[in-house]
């Protein structure tokens, strides 16, 4: 009986693996997984078969599920290529005409080229696993590369994005120089601040710009939690990003730090509003909500995006939290109450608004060609992609149906491609 039971369980555990050898999750193991999951197969089945059972029956039906764990397996990788031939065989006009509204994250810059030559795509996310062994010549160089690609096809220049905030979250250093947290600056005295921000962004604008950088996901505007770590905070960690807890100080540091980005050719990012500085849980990995009134986020949480949004030209990232005192059904980063409502009609910004990556678990997990239709609708304008840029064919196949089907709003399609036009004009 141990041994039955044993078996069913592998067998489980391993039809549920084959399942989803292609979710972001996988992504650290799915080199190889596939192969793993195929050898344990012949090695389950060889093990059933040979064993001596005193139920016969039992043992049919265990040689039926281990047999169900290549034929799993078969059947996710299918999915996944025939999504990705339907998408890469689309032509007309509505490929370029949604492509724009995407950041991807790559890995094989031959597969990026593809997509980016045929405008499947408005622009790429350049991150660690992209600059290592790389100096910033060669960075630049591979950036080029793609840029050429995009001139060739009358397609205009990609958006390069990355992240390079500073401290930990420097995703370009190296080759490029880790520059201390921003929060170091919030420390100076107060007429000191903006000065010291300005030339940190400067300086850094300059390296980013030199590498083939035009936007980077900074700074981070979130106010500190007054809440310690959490155990299960693995990726957001506002508490180590964060400049401040005071919002006065954190809208000093970020003017700054913007203008001096701007001044260097590179477009700063606000992030991650509507802020997580209320929340101790990992918005990677967990949905989240925040109870807070419209009244208390406008006083503190929201005082220095506004106040960065109303004196500079930045783009905006918004996240995946919840505000149940707003929108109790909807994350930010689909919810038309907040991005239509608020941001673009009564704070009447106009600029380019980016989602967090729509591969965290909140978005992912919950419906994403729903989310997707619904942030376009909402006013967004592009969908970042960054994680795993195998699913991209997944959520551009998203996009395609909702647009054939006559879901996304074409007149906000039109507004949306009016701000992406100035953020990256076409060629002349």
């Amino acid at each position: 009986m141990p041994r039955i039971i044993l078996s069913v369980l592998a067998a489980s555990l391993l039809i549920f693996a084959a399942a989803n050898v292609m979710d972001p999750y996988m992504v650290p193991v799915r080199s190889w997984l596939a192969g793993g999951i195929a050898v344990a197969s012949v090695l389950g089945l060889a093990f059933t078969a040979g064993s001596r059972w005193r139920w016969r029956a039992a043992r049919w039906a265990i040689l039926a599920l281990w047999c169900a764990v290549p034929a799993t397996l078969a059947a996710a990788e299918a999915v996944f290529y025939w999504r990705k031939h339907m998408v890469l065989a689309e032509k007309g006009p509505a490929v370029r005409a949604l492509g724009r509204h995407f950041i991807v994250g790559y890995t094989s810059i031959g597969e990026v080229e593809i997509l980016a030559a045929r405008g499947f795509i408005g622009g790429v996310f350049v991150t660690q696993h992209n600059a290592h062994g790389k100096t910033p010549a060669q960075l630049r160089a591979e950036i080029d590369r793609l840029q050429s690609a995009r001139k060739a096809n009358d397609l205009p220049p990609l958006i390069v994005a990355t992240d390079q905030e500073g401290g930990y979250v420097s995703r370009l250093s190296p080759p490029l120089e880790r520059r201390p947290l921003l929060a170091t600056i919030a420390n100076l005295p107060a007429g000191e601040r903006e000065a010291a921000a300005h030339a940190y962004g400067l300086a850094q604008g300059h390296e980013l710009a030199a590498a083939g950088i035009t936007v980077n996901f900074a700074p981070v505007l979130d106010l500190r939690p007054s809440l310690g770590p959490s155990l299960l905070d693995r990726n957001s960690q506002i508490w180590r990003r964060a400049i401040s807890a005071d919002a006065k100080e954190v809208a000093e540091v970020g003017l700054g730090y913007v203008h001096g980005l701007q001044e260097a050719g590179v477009t700063p990012t606000l992030k991650h509003f509507p802020g997580l500085g209320r929340t101790a849980n990992d918005t990677h990995h967990f949905r989240t909500g925040i109870g807070a009134t419209r009244e208390e986020l406008e006083a503190t949480d929201w005082a220095p995006f506004r106040e960065v949004l109303a004196g500079s030209r930045p783009m905006l990232m918004i996240g995946h939290v919840t505000l149940t005192a707003i929108d109790s059904g909807h994350p930010a980063s689909h919810s038309r109450a907040l991005i239509d409502g608020i941001v673009r009609r009564q704070w009447g910004f106009q600029g380019v608004i980016v989602t967090d990556d729509v591969l965290m678990s909140p978005i992912y997990q919950y419906g994403l060609c729903e989310a997707l239709t619904e942030g376009f609708n909402a006013g967004i304008d592009i969908a970042l992609v960054a994680y795993d840029m195998q699913q991209f064919y997944r959520v551009m196949r998203c996009a395609l149906n909702a647009h054939k089907s006559g879901l996304l709003d074409a007149a906000r399609l039109a507004e949306s491609d009016r701000r992406l036009s100035a953020l990256t004009p076409s060629p002349q």
